[in-house]
């Protein structure tokens, strides 16, 4: 993440407070104002839940999510009025858009803490705190993006993906989604699984930690959750065995390998919905 002076004194405090989180409550206005600090800094990308290390594995600024855990014993509930529209949470809503070059029609909404890219382009969408969402991609419509889950660049989250949230345990990896993929419409991406960069999931893929990942050409498995990058994963099934009988198990089968930097056919659509004349 972005360094930020006072970051590693920050993260020390929100330890502090999570060790005697019991005792907190919204009269602590010094635990609010360090857990404040903490999600304005996710809200605005100077940090994030989690990034790719060097070695290609997964790490986690778990105390991120502390102090997201923190906020909804140190908040209150309060009303929010939106006309026409009425909300009662813990989380105010994101603000200044055009500000920030994001694009957000009538239906769309994120909450403070997640950090929304300049280009990102919301259609009536969700995308929840500490989630972080890369410049160029499209949120489609109904899509949701799990709180803390990581989505590329240049990304098209197609109508009605979710994207799953992990908050808990704190140390739990949450979904990562590389630059230059295209999730395909109804997928379900969750548990912590990872999609590589530049890989395109078919329409109706389930992808979870546990989910086999398996190579059309060998029929090996390949991994659990993890779609390699530049490659073409659908949905399939293979035959498990099981006292009551011989039942199809669901699976993720790479169909297809791409040359890097490939674009998958609707590309062509992506840039042009992503034409929306915000601000880089």
């Amino acid at each position: 993440p972005v360094a930020c002076v006072g970051m590693t004194e920050l993260e020390n405090r929100i330890r502090e407070l999570w060790e005697r989180r019991d005792q907190l409550g919204p009269a602590d206005s010094d635990a609010v104002a360090a857990v404040t600090e903490a999600i304005d800094l996710l809200d605005r990308g100077e940090a994030r839940v989690a990034e790719m290390g060097a070695d290609g594995e997964v790490v986690v600024h778990d105390w991120l999510k502390l102090a997201i855990l923190l906020w909804f014993r140190v908040s209150e509930m309060d009303t929010m009025e939106l006309a026409p529209y009425e909300y009662v949470d813990k989380v105010p809503l994101k603000k200044d858009y055009a500000a920030q070059g994001v694009r957000v029609v009538p239906g769309a909404s994120a909450r403070w803490g997640a950090h929304l890219e300049p280009g990102t382009v919301m259609m009536p969408s969700y995308v929840n705190i500490g989630a972080r969402v890369g410049s160029g991609t499209m949120v489609d419509t109904w899509a949701t993006v799990g709180s803390c889950a990581q989505i590329g660049r240049n990304v098209h989250l197609s109508g009605g993906v979710g994207i799953g949230g992990v908050l808990e345990p704190a140390m739990a990896a949450p979904v990562m989604v590389g630059d230059d993929c295209f999730i395909g419409s109804r997928c379900i991406v969750a548990s912590g699984a990872r999609v590589g960069e530049g890989a395109v999931l078919g329409a109706g893929c389930i992808l979870t930690d546990s989910m086999p990942v398996i190579s059309s050409d060998s029929g090996e498995e390949l991994s659990r959750g993890v779609v390699p990058p530049w490659s073409v994963a659908v949905l399939a099934t293979r035959p498990r065995s099981y006292p009551g009988g011989e039942f199809g198990m669901p699976c993720v089968l790479v169909v297809k390998t791409l040359q890097e930097g490939e674009r998958h056919e609707k590309g062509a659509l992506n840039d042009i919905l992503r034409g929306h004349g915000a601000a880089s």
